[in-house]
């Protein structure tokens, strides 16, 4: 019972950190729970995704599709608090007008958003708009399961830098901060797995590998950037690896449904 009740504690940890959803009850805090709690982040996503593709399906009804994926899109910011959105900002403001890890990290932690975090956005949003437009002409029921597998996918994906990088940047700073200590064992992996699996369940289509794929490697590539320029990641870096990863899972749908 107490296993239970610890795990629960992790999960709500989870959904208060990456969601403005209310938690109906109070719940303790340390770092310790924190670091537990990412073996949920993707499981958070599989429930944003989850809330985007109703959003999406019934808005797609009432409307058009193109006004269902601009709804989705507000919701999905409203959801999470534009919490990976601003992690992204922040990344494109701080490599492209820094030089040199000190200059790039002190940019990063500047609140306000330039010029490169501006146009970094407004690009992203009209790629992720695009790409799901362009699925849902396809198959409007089956771009619903993608949209849910995006999301837990590349919460995922982003949660492997902890694994995979060193983390860099101030901890009393950071976005991120308890995530900065040791991470856990394969066990949260599996865990977060798991989310994975369940959103692949959904739409069993074998080409969908080639997009998981494609937005791991999006991730590979980051985080080698990351680690030549600062040495490894931020908490933005975090964030900005989940959008461009949701990103790449939608443009590598699109090829696998054209090509294969």
């Amino acid at each position: 019972m107490k296993i239970l009740k610890n795990e629960l504690i992790y999960l709500a940890t989870a959904l208060m950190f990456f969601t403005r959803i209310p938690v109906p009850f109070t719940i303790p805090y340390s770092s310790e729970i924190m670091n537990k709690s990412q073996k949920y982040f993707a499981w958070i996503g599989l429930l944003v995704g989850l809330i985007n593709a109703v959003i999406l399906y019934f808005s797609a009804q009432l409307f058009n599709l193109e006004i269902g994926i601009v709804l989705m899109m507000i919701t999905s910011v409203l959801l999470t608090g534009a919490f990976h959105e601003d992690g992204f900002t922040d990344m494109c403001d701080s490599f492209g007008g820094g030089y040199g890890k000190e200059k790039i990290l002190t940019i990063m932690k500047d609140s306000r958003v330039g010029a490169y975090g501006t146009i970094g956005i407004i690009l992203l949003f009209a790629l992720k708009f695009l790409s799901i437009q362009a699925l849902g002409n396809i198959d409007l029921l089956k771009t619903l399961g993608i949209v849910i597998l995006a999301h837990s996918s590349s919460r995922f994906i982003s949660g492997t830098m902890i694994y995979t990088h060193q983390y860099v940047t101030d901890i009393d700073v950071s976005k991120s901060k308890p995530l900065a200590n040791k991470p856990l064992d394969g066990i949260a992996l599996l865990v977060g797995l798991i989310s994975v699996l369940i959103s692949f369940a959904l739409i069993p289509d074998g080409r969908l590998i080639l997009a998981f794929a494609l937005a791991y490697a999006g991730k590979i590539c980051m985080g080698w950037y990351f680690k030549k320029h600062i040495g490894g990641y931020t908490g933005d870096c975090l964030g900005s690896v989940q959008q461009v990863s949701e990103v790449l899972f939608y443009l590598g749908t699109i090829i696998a449904w054209k090509f294969i």
